[in-house]
């Protein structure tokens, strides 16, 4: 059974549109005057802050096969399928792999992506809980608004996990993001789903997003096990560094 601990922060009535997600309402800003940040560049961050870059040993999925090790195999056939969905390869740098459908090939405008971060220190579900604390801060430093935490307590026979759904909203789109933390052949990962809509004021589309699919895709990414293994994700080929995104304003 899993145990909810929903995020303490308050929820102030500012600025329309409102965000429904579960039996939870938020209210976002019509704008944030803020760098291009979205997020799969939070996912970065407990690596960065407390993770060092090791070698593991571990196994590759049955259930699940990264598709060959060069960039034309990997774009023949999907990495992994996600609720239904066929995922492919689109960028890997050190321990960051990002994954989007047939036809979303443009990380600077895409759709949905799955996002897994592999934190190689973390041996047991209780470790995670370091990153998982610095996702949630980042998700603040960068105006984001946390929606929903659930944490599943450790038991004898399965290590504790944590989820987290978050909001951005920009002046030209709004994210969200169902992340989860678990252990995947004993190394800490992170995987997240993101879904973006583009536009000026979309708020009551992904409000209407949100109310279709909130729930399901939470319940998707919590039960997921088709996970790609920590070593088949050190096998796919490494991409070009993204480009450099542009500074926070300050006022």
């Amino acid at each position: 059974m899993i145990t909810t601990r929903r995020s303490s922060e308050s929820v102030q009535d500012i600025a329309a549109p409102r965000l429904h997600y579960g039996s939870r309402c938020i209210c976002y800003r019509e704008c944030f005057r803020t760098m291009r940040i979205h997020i799969l560049q939070l996912i970065a961050l407990p690596a960065v802050a407390c993770i060092p870059l090791n070698a593991q040993e571990t196994h590759a999925a049955v259930t699940t096969r990264i598709a060959g090790d060069t960039p034309a195999a990997t774009e023949a056939k999907p990495a992994f399928v996600f609720g239904g969905v066929g995922y492919f390869h689109r960028w890997s740098q050190n321990d960051q792999h990002e994954f989007a459908p047939e036809g979303q090939e443009d990380l600077e405008k895409w759709s949905d992506m799955i996002a897994i971060n592999t934190y190689p220190s973390a041996h047991d579900g209780d470790a995670l809980a370091v990153p998982f604390a610095i996702f949630q801060q980042g998700v603040r430093t960068y105006n984001g608004r946390v929606v929903r935490t659930n944490s599943v307590p450790r038991t004898p026979d399965r290590p504790a996990e944590h989820f987290i759904a978050v909001v951005f909203e920009r002046p030209n789109f709004i994210e969200v993001a169902f992340a989860h933390f678990k252990m995947v052949a004993d190394v800490g990962c992170l995987i997240a789903y993101s879904h973006r809509i583009y536009g000026e004021k979309v708020g009551d589309q992904m409000n209407a997003w949100l109310k279709d699919n909130g729930p399901k895709m939470e319940r998707t990414l919590m039960e997921w096990n088709d996970i790609p293994s920590p070593a088949s994700l050190r096998e796919l080929p490494r991409k070009e560094a993204r480009p450099a995104k542009a500074s926070p304003s300050k006022s």
